[in-house]
C-alpha cells in the first residue's frame, strides 16, 4: 500500500491557497482523499488539513512531498507540516488517584481504537500501579512531597527518555509550574471536570451544585501557564436534576470526562487540531 500523508497549513488568509496546494499535490500525482479548510474573519488566518496518498513513482516519501509543497509555503508564508497518517503518536499519561480517564484511554489504546502508542504512565501516587501493570506499561511513581522542581524535572526526564510526543493529564491533580507548561507547550492536554470557563479550580462539580446548574460537563484543553485557560479542544455536557447531590455530580461527570479526553487525544493524534491564538480550529471527522 502507498503511504498516506496528512498536510496541515496555517497562514494569513488570501485568495488561491486551496488551489495552489491542490495543484502542487496534483503535479506530484498525489490523490486527495479528504480536505477541510477554514478562514477566520476575526483573526484573518486560514487553516487547512488535507489527507492524500502517492499514486506515482517519482514522489513517494514525506521529504518528496515537502519539496513539492515548499513553494506554496513560501508564497503564502505558511506554517506547513507533513505527517505520515499511519505513524502512531507516542503518548505519556499522567494521573493521580482517580483512574476513570486513565482506564478509558488504556482500554481504547489496547483495543486499537486510538492511533497512539502509550509509552508510560507517571503518577504522584502508587494507587493505580496494578491497573497499569496489567497493560504491561512502565509505571513511574514520582511523589510530589518535597522538591516540586526536582519532581517535575523527573517528569521531563521520562518524557525525553520515552520519546513522548504528547503528555496527557488524565486527572493529574497537580498544578504544573510555569516552566513545565512552557516546556510542554502545544503537546500537553488536560481534562478539567467542568464546562470551562465556568467553575475553574478545585471541586468544580460542587461549585456547580451550589449554583443549581442543570448541566455539568468536562473540558479538554491544551495546558498553559494560565490555570484552566488553555485553548479548548473538546467539551461535552450531561443533564442533572435538582435532587442530586454534589457527590452525584462527581459520579455522573466521570463518564463525560473520559469521553471528552479520549476525543481530544484522538483528534490531536490525527492532526485535526490547529491553534488559532487562544482558540483552536478542530477539523472533526466527517465534518
Amino acid at each position: 500500500m502507498t503511504p498516506r500523508f496528512i498536510l496541515t497549513l496555517r497562514c494569513s488568509d488570501a485568495v488561491g491557497i486551496v488551489a495552489a496546494a491542490a495543484s502542487a499535490l496534483a503535479s506530484a500525482e498525489a490523490f486527495i482523499t479528504e480536505s477541510s479548510h477554514f478562514g477566520d474573519p476575526e483573526t484573518g488566518l486560514f487553516f487547512m488539513r488535507t489527507v492524500f496518498h502517492a499514486t506515482g513513482t517519482r514522489f513517494v516519501t514525506r521529504s518528496d512531498f515537502a519539496e513539492v509543497m515548499a513553494p506554496v509555503a513560501r508564497r503564502f508564508e505558511a506554517e506547513l507540516a507533513l505527517h505520515l497518517a499511519d505513524e502512531r503518536l507516542k503518548v505519556l499519561l499522567a494521573v493521580s488517584r482517580q483512574g476513570h480517564c486513565l482506564n478509558h484511554l488504556l482500554h481504547q489504546w489496547h483495543a486499537g481504537e486510538l492511533p497512539i502508542d502509550v509509552v508510560g504512565v507517571v503518577s504522584n501516587h502508587d494507587d493505580l500501579r496494578r491497573m497499569v501493570d496489567w497493560y504491561d506499561i512502565p509505571y513511574h511513581h514520582l511523589p510530589t512531597a518535597g522538591d516540586k522542581a526536582a519532581q517535575e524535572a523527573r517528569i521531563l526526564d521520562v518524557v525525553e527518555a520515552s520519546g513522548a510526543q504528547l503528555t496527557v493529564l488524565a486527572r493529574y491533580m497537580q498544578i504544573l509550574s510555569d516552566d513545565l507548561c512552557r516546556r510542554l507547550e502545544g503537546r500537553c492536554i488536560n481534562i478539567h471536570h467542568s464546562f470551562l470557563p465556568s467553575f475553574k479550580g478545585a471541586k468544580p462539580y460542587h461549585q456547580a451544585h451550589a449554583r443549581g446548574v442543570k448541566v455539568v460537563g468536562a473540558t479538554a484543553h491544551y495546558v498553559t501557564s494560565d490555570l484552566d485557560e488553555g485553548p479548548i479542544i473538546e467539551q461535552d455536557t450531561v443533564r442533572v436534576g435538582h435532587g442530586l447531590t454534589g457527590d452525584a455530580f462527581v459520579r455522573i461527570g466521570k463518564d463525560v470526562e473520559s469521553v471528552v479526553l479520549s476525543r481530544a487525544v484522538l483528534w490531536h493524534a490525527e492532526h485535526r487540531v490547529l491553534l488559532n491564538g487562544r482558540r483552536t480550529v478542530v477539523f472533526r471527522e466527517g465534518a
